[in-house]
């Protein structure tokens, strides 16, 4: 074992959020980097990697591509092969110049200007969500909120009808789920993988040959057609990217929602100071929320060369582990790095990941849903409280996306809007 075998326990990654964060703090305040081991049960070896734990380190590491590249299995921490990489993570587990040509592609429809029909149907969606709920005075806000609503975002942006929705929920919970028996069921945790992978690529293939046939105005139209000669997505690039959106665009923010929600129930004169200068308050508290929450555990990347980074000797191979959270509560970045505050500004959090090739594509879409999402909480279920703790993800390793199943709360009933 590892001199941080606590970092591989499974048990560490179900604590509570902040208490997960203390045990960080000696960790960090060690060094900008830590070396962990794991058992690889795919090659039935042990092996080694390092954490980075300083918001400075990952910051540069993060910056510099082609000597710590993503190609290898940036969404997990053993190598994965080449065919799963492409299938789960798309070109978040590519380099250049293949993610450069995937990215510009994609990215043509995540212009704020393009999204804006998306942007705009969010508060309406929003709505149609809570009104779902709002009479009910008591419900699993994870159930109800966290988990339809952006996921609802997504499907509606890509034109997935309503009725194929728990086809995708129950998919994404699998591949995001971080081998917990509650969504994989009882099988070997890798075919159950695959088999949620298949489900969305299936579902996103007739799509794909529908919008060919007849398009209309979602993007799954505009990545099979286009008027201006450019390069669309090759047909087995289309499933990838949809898997990717469906887990990374939607667990995120459902996690972050439910973060959040907590964070306001632990620092109640933070929600106070919210809730009276709603408007104003909103922008800072949401990228605070992404700070503190941190949704995406970790990104990997890889050493291409030997190469020293404030003063420690890596070789090339190396493992790379981005710890994001860890970062984000580094003092040398942040002042009082454990103090909830809305009103935090500057606030150049890694919540969305580092600067580089890599940041988050769909940033602008998840600021404007959490931001939406806080709005209609605090105005239309304004004592909202919790009853109980969060249920964290019953994560069999470190979780991509450190997730929380179940939030009890309470709330006085209010009508529906819609």
């Amino acid at each position: 074992m590892s001199d941080n075998a606590r970092l591989i326990d499974p048990s560490f990654w179900r604590q509570p959020l902040a208490e997960r964060m203390q045990e960080f703090i000696p960790i960090r305040e060690a060094g900008p980097f830590a070396s962990a081991s794991f058992d690889n049960p795919m090659t039935g070896q042990t092996e080694h990697f390092h954490v980075v734990t300083r918001y400075a380190e990952l910051v540069d590491i993060s910056k510099r591509p082609k000597e710590f590249c993503s190609g290898k299995g940036a969404v997990a921490i053993p190598d994965l092969p080449e065919a799963a990489l492409d299938f789960f993570g798309s070109f978040i587990n590519m380099d250049d110049p293949r993610h450069a040509r995937q990215r510009a592609i994609v990215g043509r429809s995540f212009t704020p200007r393009q999204l804006q029909s998306v942007l705009d149907s969010v508060d309406t969606i929003c709505t149609e969500v809570i009104d779902g709920f709002c009479e009910a005075g008591a419900v699993d806000l994870v159930e109800v909120l966290s988990q339809p609503f952006p996921l609802l975002v997504i499907c509606d942006m890509m034109g997935i009808p309503r009725s194929e929705f728990d086809t995708v929920l129950k998919a994404t919970n699998v591949i995001l789920g971080g081998g917990d028996p509650e969504f994989m069921g009882d099988g070997d945790p890798m075919l159950a993988m695959f088999e949620a992978g298949m489900s969305l690529t299936n579902l996103m293939n007739e799509l794909v040959e529908e919008r060919r046939a007849h398009p209309t105005d979602d993007l799954t139209s505009q990545l099979v057609h286009n008027d201006l000669g450019e390069e669309l997505l090759a047909p087995n690039e289309i499933a990838p990217f949809f898997i990717l959106l469906a887990v990374a665009g939607n667990d995120t923010t459902r996690t972050a929602i439910s973060h959040g929600v907590h964070l306001l129930s632990q620092f109640p004169d933070q929600r106070r100071l919210w809730q009276d200068d709603l408007e104003a308050m909103t922008p800072s508290a949401v990228e605070e929320i992404v700070r503190v929450a941190s949704p995406v555990t970790f990104m990997r990347r890889t050493a291409t060369t030997d190469v020293t980074i404030s003063g420690h000797d890596f070789t090339e191979g190396d493992k790379v582990v981005l710890l994001y959270g860890v970062a984000n509560r580094d003092p040398r970045a942040f002042d009082d790095p454990e103090q909830f505050d809305v009103r935090r500004s500057p606030n150049l959090h890694v919540g969305f990941g580092g600067p580089g090739p890599h940041f988050c594509l769909g940033a602008h879409l998840a600021r404007r849903e959490l931001a939406v999402a806080f709005r209609q909480i605090l105005t239309r279920l304004p004592d909202l409280e919790l009853t109980g703790d969060p249920v964290p993800l019953d994560a069999q390793g470190i979780p991509l996306v450190g997730g929380i199943k179940r939030l009890p709360v309470r709330f006085t009933p209010t009508a529906p809007i819609a």
